[in-house]
């Protein structure tokens, strides 16, 4: 049997699919008579776009995941989907008028009245390569013109089954996907690595498809039959590495390798152990499956250095939900230890200590993601984090330390928090203009589907609609819809936007001013050195030599209360707590310690990266030396 396995735009171009570079592999190693090989259809796309169009990576960039909660990406396809160039071309530019603007507008109306001539053009080249079955998968935004590229090689080739999977077709979102877009065959649902081949056998066998896991298929009179999914996640002994053979080859020859350096990705493990005990309320990540499970040390070890050996590819991206942290203790040494200079991004949670973020750092994992989205503790209470925004300073103050760059983003709009929660945090950001900024401005909260705020309204969200990006692109009845949604609009909720735009703000400040902002501080036993330079403090040097003040400063490496510190220093200093406030009182005046529920950090990480001030001040030397040459000529 061949299979075909296609990956649509929009998906990375930088990445190859790790869903299909799996499957491909669950062929080979597990279907007897089966082939798989892949097509890289979001690189065709690039290399059709690119011949006609002016068309950046900013562009595609935008259509993969900057516009994902616009639904950009998928209303260009809906054009294929639906057979009509014009396909709702008048709601959408009245719907978007405010958010997609100018130039951007006109590229997607071009790119949405194109895209039939791009799918007529991808299926005919997979009918000519002639599989018996092809495979789409689907993610974010790929759902559209995956279902595009579905029904134009059905229509030109009925013989062809055609299947569809990812995370677009998970639960009940596999469901409607199968009821409502006739010309997919079948649709398989959570965990491929079984249910692909046991489709596939049972497909070449003649054997009935009722047993395989997960599967959506057709009765003889085409209605849509749903098997039951597996109730037990995948152990992680059986989760195959995957096979990128073909796309390093593909890459090399499309116009995206002007554009990009290739990555690649690897996966640790599966599901979240955070979630397992605390569901994040807004978070629908992981789907039907949270429990946590991991690869052994040896494997996943194996797993990468054999990825980087056999691909010559250092930069890679680790798509586990979490870090297991037994990895910090097995994995991770012997990648220092390998000789390979890894460049890793993975997600961690932000209450790691900076020993164990030194770790890190020193095996390649130099972008990480600790899930921060808040700096307030009540507001992080409400999402069930289990930290507080103490711990969250203080990873991004350990991160600048160990030379870790961090992706986080701040949030809003939780049931319960109010303008007070907001209105501290924002005055205390110019202190913060040192250390990562959040990754854009602060973005309300997406109800997702298989979250706490889906699965339980008494958490605060009701009357949950489909997104309106939904309802832009498909031609499909409310509740069928509801079904196919990953996510949902609702009254907004918490925070009104007064305190949202006081938050922006401050956060428009920070990105700003983060390039030249610097705190810095030298801890020379009987002295302790600050060296500030911060647009909102005009101090640029300060020492501190009182003993107690010492010891407050080293204390506060971790966030405390008064009382805790007061406990902690008063045997040896016979310091009160009154004192203490007045210290902290100065201190967070002078930007030197962030304040939040009562806690109290310190936000200066040690003078140590001697190469980074070299550089800092050669800019700073080339500048000076720019401008005296403009005084003298």
């Amino acid at each position: 049997m061949r299979v075909l396995l296609v990956n649509m735009p929009w998906a990375p171009i930088d990445l190859p699919s790790l869903a299909l570079g799996i499957l491909k592999r669950s062929v080979d190693e597990r279907v007897p008579n089966g082939t798989a090989d892949v097509l890289h259809a979001n690189l065709e796309y690039v290399d059709w776009i690119t011949k006609n169009t002016e068309f950046t990576l900013e562009d595609y960039s935008y259509y993969s995941l900057g516009s994902y909660f616009l639904g950009c990406g998928d209303w260009v396809f809906s054009s294929a989907l639906y057979d009509d160039p014009e396909w709702r071309v008048p709601e959408f530019t009245e719907a978007m008028a405010g958010r997609v603007r100018g130039t951007r507008m006109d590229m997607t109306r071009a790119l949405h009245a194109s895209a039939p001539d791009f799918v007529r053009y991808i299926a005919e080249r997979i009918v000519a390569l002639a599989p018996d079955l092809v495979g789409f998968t689907s993610t974010f935004q790929q759902n559209t013109a995956a279902l595009a590229a579905a029904k134009y090689v059905k229509r030109l080739a009925p013989h062809i089954a055609t299947a569809m999977g990812g995370a677009n077709c998970d639960g009940k979102q596999g469901e409607a996907v199968h009821r409502n877009f006739p010309f997919v065959d079948y649709v398989l649902r959570g965990e491929g690595e079984v249910s692909f081949p046991a489709l596939l056998n049972a497909l070449d066998a003649g054997e009935p498809l009722s047993e395989v896991p997960g599967l959506c298929r057709r009765g003889d009179d085409g209605a849509s039959l749903v098997n039951a999914m597996s109730t037990r996640p995948l152990p992680p002994a059986a989760i195959l590495p995957p096979d990128y053979g073909g796309y390093f080859e593909r890459l090399a020859s499309s116009h995206a390798r002007n554009w990009v350096e290739p990555k690649l990705v690897v996966e640790g493990a599966r599901g979240c152990w955070w979630g397992e005990k605390h569901h994040c309320t807004f978070c629908g990540l992981n789907g039907s499956f949270m429990e946590f499970r991991s690869k052994s040390p040896d494997v996943f070890y194996d797993e990468v250095i054999e990825l980087a050996r056999r691909h010559r590819v250092l930069d890679m991206y680790v798509v586990d939900n979490i870090l297991d942290m037994g990895y910090v203790n097995t994995v991770l040494p012997r990648i220092i230890d390998s000789g390979f200079d890894l460049r890793m991004h993975i997600e961690i949670k932000s209450n790691m200590r900076q020993k164990q973020l030194q770790t890190l750092a020193d095996a390649g994992l130099i972008f990480v993601q600790p899930g921060i989205e808040s700096l307030n503790s009540r507001v992080l209470t409400l999402m069930d984090k289990g930290v507080t925004g103490g711990q969250n300073v203080r990873m991004l103050r350990d991160a600048a330390t160990v030379g870790l760059s961090v992706a986080w983003n701040y949030l809003h709009g939780f049931p319960g928090e109010d303008a007070a929660d907001y209105d501290d945090v924002v005055a205390q950001l110019p202190a913060l203009e040192h250390l990562n900024p959040p990754v854009g401005q602060s973005s309300r909260i997406a109800i997702e589907r298989f979250s706490p705020y889906f699965n339980n309204p008494g958490l605060g969200f009701r009357d949950l609609r489909p997104a309106e990006p939904y309802r832009l692109t498909y031609d499909l009845p409310e509740d069928e819809m509801f079904d196919l949604a990953y996510v949902f609009d609702v009254p907004p909720r918490g925070i009104g936007e007064e305190v949202v735009r006081r938050l922006d703000e401050g956060i428009a400040h920070w990105k700003r001013n983060y390039a030249g902002s610097r705190l810095t501080h030298c801890d020379l036993e009987d002295r302790i050195v600050l060296v500030s330079r911060r647009r909102a403090f005009d101090w640029t040097h300060l020492e501190l030599t009182v003993p107690f003040e010492l010891a407050l400063f080293r204390l506060l490496d971790q966030p405390h209360t008064v009382k805790a510190a007061a406990r902690k220093l008063r045997e040896g200093h016979g310091v009160d707590e009154d004192a203490l406030r007045e210290v902290l009182k100065r201190w967070r005046a002078l930007g030197v310690v962030f304040e939040d529920s009562g806690q109290f950090v310190q936000i200066a990480p040690p003078a140590l990266n001697e190469e980074f001030l070299r550089i800092d001040f050669m800019r700073h030397a080339s500048a000076r030396d720019t401008e005296l040459a403009a005084t003298t000529t």
